[in-house]
């Protein structure tokens, strides 16, 4: 558990087998959805047999039942501070793992599924000087709602015009990957394209060209770069056939399609390339 001003987070951690001494490790920070829990979100994506073999740390912060019936991130009660409070439990929980553990406190990257992309990019809005990447998995963008019952207006795709909170002189938004899926009736689809959108906005990028991109049967992607001057600001994927599951993930599991890309290769590759081209966050 980490305990921080923002109260008591429980989490799981994992950590490669033969860890050296002189090794700093990526962190990829794993936020579960709605009726999830650390393992459950482990083993449908296989993030951690990923981890193993690329050698990242993997931290699984698990919401408390008492704060949600149904497990899920509160991203959306901003209006009384509860989802602010979560995300700072989450950043606690972080910190702890960076004084604790061999991490390399320059490669921290957060990723969320429904939810958990909700509550992680909340985060990255609030302190963006700590990660280097965010990963939204069918989730809905920052500022969108405030209350439960905006909550359910976002998710059916209602758009509202809200900007993304400014942030301190000189920081810039972390690099955003959106995965969402064409079929997806619990987010709606076009939350992807708005996600990705309003960050781009915020960067001063603009979209590229769509490119369709397939694998063997799996379903197709079309990937959209958002660029400012050659920069990469966002990537959205949408990828046609999924609903509100993790594409590629382990079959037989709920909010699991094996049918789909993996997105868990899929972060991980967005991620190593942000690590190559690694900046401060305040001239990024």
């Amino acid at each position: 558990m980490a305990s921080g001003a923002s109260g008591i987070r429980r989490y799981r951690l994992y950590t490669p087998s033969d860890l050296r001494r002189s090794e700093r490790l990526p962190l990829v920070v794993m936020l579960h959805g709605c009726a999830q829990d650390a393992q459950a979100l482990a083993a449908s994506t296989k993030m951690n047999r990923l981890a193993q073999v690329e050698r990242f740390m993997v931290l699984y912060p698990e919401q408390d039942r008492l704060s949600n019936l149904q497990n899920c991130w509160n991203w959306y009660d901003t209006r009384t501070g509860r989802a602010q409070r979560e995300a700072d439990s989450i950043a606690s929980a972080v910190e702890q793992i960076c004084l604790t553990q061999p991490v390399d406190p320059l490669r921290v990257t957060l990723v969320g599924l429904s939810a958990g992309a909700g509550l992680a990019s909340l985060l990255a809005v609030r302190q963006p000087e700590r990660f280097q990447t965010v990963v939204m998995h069918s989730g809905v963008a920052p500022g969108l709602a405030s209350s439960s019952a905006t909550a359910l207006g976002a998710m059916r795709g209602r758009r509202v015009a809200v900007p993304l909170a400014p942030l301190a002189a000189g920081l810039h938004l972390p690099a955003l990957l959106v995965i969402q899926g064409s079929v997806d009736s619990i987010v709606a689809p076009s939350n992807g394209a708005q996600a990705a959108q309003l960050w781009a906005d915020r960067e001063g990028g603009h979209a590229g060209r769509p490119r369709i991109v397939q694998r063997g049967k799996r379903y197709p992607v079309m990937v959209t770069d958002y660029r400012n001057r050659g920069r990469l600001v966002a990537t959205l994927c949408l990828v046609n056939g999924l609903g509100h599951a993790w594409s590629g993930g382990a079959p037989g599991l709920p909010y699991s399609d094996p049918k789909g890309p993996d997105a868990s290769r899929m972060a991980w590759t967005f991620m190593q390339k942000q690590f190559a081209n690694r900046v401060p966050a305040q001239s990024r």
